[in-house]
């Protein structure tokens, strides 16, 4: 099978935690990544933008350090850090990125902690910033910025919900006017903590995005589920990101939540294989989805279509060079590169990749062949066996 990357999610962590690994379940961890490393493989680690505060002085330097240079989201008033409740045990503060005490700060907790696990690069998770709770432990006060007069149909019809309180304080200013910046401003110092970290040419995705994260950022489609409908909508949310100037982009592939069968994780694979980002991941307790799980055959169909991939792989390093010095999207509608066709303007289950590769997956269940759309240009066909 063909790897290039290993994924270190959450539960690499002691109890979630931070810049922090579980030296029992995970014992060993460093050296088998530099064992990764040794085969030509990299690896990427997850930090979630929330700290616990509820450790004794003394034991966990990274909040101990935050606490002493004032890097937290705050209360209203400006002083008292905002608390929440995400992963780690007891309560969770979030660190201020538009502040740029807390670069300062995050690059240095970076590079220590690359000291002891050798990462190539860093995915940030959860950086809205979620919150467990509405608001904070404590809620919210009772103002126009908590509950503004007019707001838009929203999930949990409070704009705390999910997330802190509109009035918390940020560098920038209210949480209220900078919500949408929080990835965003994440991205860029995450980004600069790669470089100072590994030395290399950083590689950052995040959850969390806004018109800009592209120049810092990959993005994946968040917690998708193991369905028909999210291995279609992923078309459409590859597109979309294009759009908003954010082309490394991906779902993952056979399904985050539930369990993903032969027929629909192999026609996941074989779309995801042509995603600009391309990484199969599943939550923890769900069936194992990776290609050698489902047998040979499965293993075999999906190595075809990678090594597809690995041949357009000058093709596709070239449009992204593109996209960097120009802002052209590399995963196009048909609409983009055909606009005087009106027929090409409402398919969504086709795309492109520049201007001259054509894609039409299998999105559907039970089906074995695709009536696929070839505006008026000179095709070749190319089909995965």
């Amino acid at each position: 099978m063909m790897q290039d990357v290993q994924y270190g999610d959450i539960d690499y962590m002691d109890e979630q935690r931070d810049f922090t690994y579980d030296t029992n379940k995970y014992n060993g961890l460093p050296d088998y990544v530099k064992q990764l490393q040794a085969g030509g493989k990299h690896y990427v680690i997850i930090l979630d933008p929330c700290l616990t505060e509820d450790d004794p002085l003394g034991t966990y330097p990274p909040y101990d350090e935050g606490a002493s240079m004032n890097v937290y989201v705050t209360k209203s008033d400006g002083v008292t850090p905002i608390s929440g409740k995400v992963w780690p045990p007891g309560q969770s503060v979030f660190p201020d990125f538009t502040n740029p005490d807390t670069a300062t700060w995050w690059t240095d907790q970076c590079k220590s902690f690359h000291d002891v696990i050798n990462f190539d690069g860093l995915w940030i998770d959860m950086n809205e910033p979620a919150n467990f709770v509405t608001g904070s432990t404590e809620g919210c006060e009772d103002n126009t910025l908590n509950f503004p007069p007019y707001k838009p149909k929203i999930w949990g019809d409070i704009l705390a919900d999910k997330s802190v309180c509109p009035d918390a304080r940020h560098k920038l200013g209210n949480h209220y006017d900078v919500h949408n910046l929080y990835g965003w401003s994440q991205s860029n110092v995450t980004m600069q903590s790669a470089i100072a970290s590994t030395g290399k040419r950083p590689f950052v995705i995040s959850r969390s995005t806004f018109p800009g994260s592209g120049q810092w950022s990959a993005h994946w489609l968040g917690d998708n589920n193991a369905a028909w409908h999210d291995l279609k909508m992923s078309v459409i949310g590859m597109l979309e990101f294009n759009f908003f100037g954010i082309p490394y982009v991906g779902a993952d592939i056979c399904g985050f939540n539930g369990d993903s069968g032969d027929e629909l994780c192999s026609r996941w694979m074989e779309l995801g294989a042509f995603y600009p980002f391309s990484r199969n991941h599943n939550g923890i307790g769900y069936k194992e989805q990776d290609p050698a799980n489902f047998g040979d055959a499965f293993a075999q169909r999906s190595r075809d279509v990678l090594r597809i991939r690995y041949t357009l792989l000058p093709y596709l390093y070239t449009l992204f060079y593109e996209a960097h010095t120009t802002g052209v999207g590399i995963v196009r509608p048909l609409s983009f590169e055909f606009v005087q066709d009106k027929a090409t303007h409402s398919i969504d289950e086709q795309f492109m990749w520049g201007p001259g590769l054509l894609f039409s997956p299998v999105l559907y269940q039970g089906m074995t062949s695709v009536d696929a759309y070839l505006p008026d240009a000179r095709w070749y066909g190319t089909f995965p066996k």
